[in-house]
């Protein structure tokens, strides 16, 4: 939120209060918390202490490298915000020293120093990453006048910022469809059902990193407001509408991970990890589409189309119309369109494959249960008691309140009975449209925290229905709303996209943007969500969803069978997705890795090439693990741009070599291609099997070792297809001759 009137002046009605000086210091919980007790005005004499604003500054180092920061005006007024579930529980006493004036706080290679004006600078291994000045904490109010007894009549905010370097790039805040780096951008935290065209989001995350190597968690439910180099264009702003403010400054280390890594691996242990997927759920799904018309005879038509075109499928989704219309959710099979679901369950099962059902959080009041849940009091209410409710969506729908424990077991309860009838997982659609106006929840937790924290509770809920009945190992959703820790609760997809390329790029974008907020794992639309794509964007975007993280065929009104697109589509669906089951060996070893480190799978080129400062505002190619290069096309010219990083580059479908540090034109690609290269060094291993991606990976295992000199060593890490460490594979090249304690096959590319 922007306060000020240009440099010198506020915008009207607003007070600034910063800290003019420390008047009193203290250590408080066995010297784990510094606290600063720091007035707005400077403290010449008694009569000084008589009124006027004091800010509580609380500094803490919950973990090695990162550093709390809370800011507090009024300390006596009650929190009703939920609060993130993270990992602060192993907090250490403070290392405190006094040096030439200034109190320093070291922790780890990170430092704090806070000078005699209380301006703050932020240090790893020696360098300076950032600085939080005194006029950056700042009690604001907004309103003026007092009331008859002298209290002020006006909105509070609490403020922070933190400084930003000469070239320095702000990423992340969730998963955002605009420009990829943030600078000159105003955030705020808001969940909202947008489409992946407009600034709104489905995933609000309020943590950002920087490309210097540090990263902010701003540790509140609530709406936080962002001003990333907007306000002031050499800051990065955030407020809330609170008495006061909690932070995280997250210092990278350079280490095994590098330091922008470092940082996503410190904040993921704050606030969360994925758990190892099952191996299924990489390969391909494939959908009803939303409104269009089909029955058991369609879907089966559909698989069957899919087995005789030869393209593997792994999991089939049935989209809202597998329950009645204007009775979402009741979690009843239609029966005038599905007679027999569990038969039908069952014979989908024996064809190998997966069943996903969509579910919303919603409940209509023409449902069997509106009436159930609104007696025991198991959805949001008025605040004189009354359901909630609304037309949107479905005509009187119910909101489900995930704060009752008794609600939670309820709905968990109905999404037992379909698991119990052969249901492998849920797509868990909205939880975005959440109101704040006049709401009662039943822990009584404030509506406006509440708003972004739904989708966390909403999800969690239905995650842990399904590990209960199938293990942690098999359990998985297809989730669209998120907030700081839903990565913990995977796989999450970008949401309504259109059939076109300009879409194609910004659900692109927008993962991207999600992966630098701590999600290891995204998908997309495969074939864009509303309206029909040509058969061109069909056909590329086939290339880039088979070549991301998770992959699904879903649309809105019309079918994503890859033959209503042309012959020449289906071909292409099989040949990528039976690429991604042979790579599923590498795909899978840094997934599972991710559920270790928190390092996501889909990597912006910027995470992995820092130094590299062509690679800051790139957000049109990614790199898929750490070693593959992948760059869609997103013109119907087949033309696309591509940057090589330094190092020595191989095109992963012809072989050709390429010297990185430069830019490069491919024309005219074909579909059976998506621009793939290998970075000089890697180790793939590439599988015996391309019908499915759940296989024996150490069963004729192949490794394709790309580039690798004299003098290299290599180490890789495999994982069995149950997530399982199986085995380290080390290589070395010693006088252009490859040794490696590996048994199986190992090409060497040239």
């Amino acid at each position: 939120m922007k306060f000020a009137n240009g440099c010198w002046l506020k915008k009207e009605g607003v007070e600034f209060y910063t800290p003019a000086q420390v008047y009193d210091e203290k250590l408080l919980c066995e010297g784990k918390v510094l606290r600063l007790y720091a007035p707005a005005n400077v403290i010449y004499n008694r009569g000084c202490t008589l009124g006027g604003v004091v800010i509580t500054i609380k500094i803490t180092a919950p973990k090695r490298g990162i550093f709390g920061i809370s800011l507090s005006h009024y300390e006596g007024i009650s929190d009703k915000y939920p609060k993130f579930d993270i990992d602060i529980e192993d907090a250490e006493k403070l290392d405190i020293s006094h040096i030439d004036g200034n109190t320093v706080i070291n922790n780890g290679t990170a430092k704090l120093v806070i000078d005699s004006s209380l301006n703050m600078k932020f240090y790893s291994g020696g360098r300076y990453l950032t600085g939080i000045y005194a006029k950056d904490m700042a009690y604001v109010t907004v309103g003026a006048g007092v009331d008859n007894d002298g209290y002020r009549k006006n909105t509070a905010y609490m403020n922070a910022a933190v400084n930003l370097s000469v070239g320095e790039h702000i990423y992340g805040l969730g998963e955002r469809f605009t420009e990829f780096v943030k600078n000159g951008q105003s955030v705020d935290m808001w969940n909202a059902d947008g489409g992946t065209f407009t600034e709104q989001a489905y995933k609000n995350v309020p943590f950002f990193m920087s490309d210097r190597g540090y990263g902010v968690f701003v540790n509140e439910t609530g709406k936080v407001m962002y001003e990333v180099g907007s306000e002031y264009v050499r800051k990065a702003s955030f407020c809330v509408k609170k008495e006061n403010i909690s932070f995280f400054i997250i210092c990278g280390e350079d280490n095994e991970y590098g330091y922008m890594k470092d940082v996503l691996v410190k904040y993921t242990g704050l606030s969360g990890r994925p758990p190892v997927l099952p191996a299924w759920s990489f390969g391909l799904w494939l959908s009803t589409s939303f409104t269009t018309d089909y029955n058991e005879e369609t879907v089966m038509e559909f698989i069957d189309g899919m087995k005789k075109r030869n393209i593997p499928l792994s999991v089939f989704h049935f989209d809202c119309f597998w329950m009645q219309g204007m009775k979402w959710c009741n979690f009843i099979w239609d029966k005038d369109v599905f007679p027999d679901p569990r038969g039908m369950i069952k014979r989908i099962k024996d064809k190998g494959l997966r069943i996903c059902v969509w579910i919303n959080p919603y409940i209509a009041q023409n449902s069997e249960l509106f009436s159930e849940g609104a007696e025991r009091g198991y959805f949001i209410k008025r605040t004189n008691g009354d359901v909630w409710q609304w037309d949107m969506w479905q005509p009187g729908m119910a909101i489900v309140d995930f704060t009752n424990p008794s609600a939670v077991t309820w709905y968990q309860g109905k999404l037992k009975e379909l698991l119990d009838m052969g249901v492998s997982c849920f797509k868990t659609d909205f939880g975005e449209r959440i109101p704040t106006d006049g709401v009662m929840y039943y822990n009584r937790a404030d509506p406006e925290g509440m708003h972004n924290y739904y989708s966390y509770m909403y999800n969690k809920a239905v995650y842990e229905a399904v590990k209960d009945k199938r293990g942690e190992k098999e359990a998985i959703l297809f989730a669209r709303s998120a907030t700081c820790g839903g990565q913990k609760f995977p796989v999450h997809w970008g949401g309504d996209c259109t059939a076109e390329y300009e879409s194609m790029a910004e659900s692109l974008r927008g993962g991207l943007s999600l992966t630098m907020s701590g999600f290891s794992f995204w998908s997309h639309d495969i074939g864009g969500f509303e309206d029909t794509s040509t058969a061109d964007v069909y056909k590329r975007w086939v290339a880039f969803g088979l070549m991301s993280s998770h992959s699904r065929m879903h649309g809105s009104s019309s079918y994503r069978v890859p033959w209503n697109y042309g012959d020449e589509a289906a071909e292409v669906a099989s040949f990528f997705s039976k690429i991604k089951n042979r790579l599923m060996p590498y795909i899978y070893s840094y997934a599972c890795q991710a559920s270790e480190n928190g390092i996501p799978l889909m990597r912006s080129m910027v995470l992995e090439f820092p130094e590299d400062k062509n690679c800051a505002y790139l957000d049109r190619q990614y790199m898929l693990g750490p070693d593959l290069l992948v760059a869609p096309v997103f013109d119907e010219s087949g033309d696309v741009s591509v940057y090589l990083p330094n190092g020595c580059w191989t095109d992963y479908f012809t072989g050709d070599t390429y010297e990185g540090g430069k830019w490069y034109d491919f024309k005219n690609v074909s579909y059976f291609i998506i621009p793939c290269f290998v970075r000089e060094g890697a180790v793939i291993p590439i599988g015996n099997r391309d019908d499915r991606p759940d296989y024996d990976y150490m069963d004729g295992l192949t490794l394709n070792v790309y580039k690798l000199y004299d003098g290299m060593n290599k180490s890789v890490i495999l994982y069995n297809s149950k997530g399982e460490r199986e085995n380290v594979i080390d290589i070395k090249v010693k006088d252009g001759v490859v040794h490696s304690n590996f048994k199986n096959k190992i090409t060497v590319q040239p």
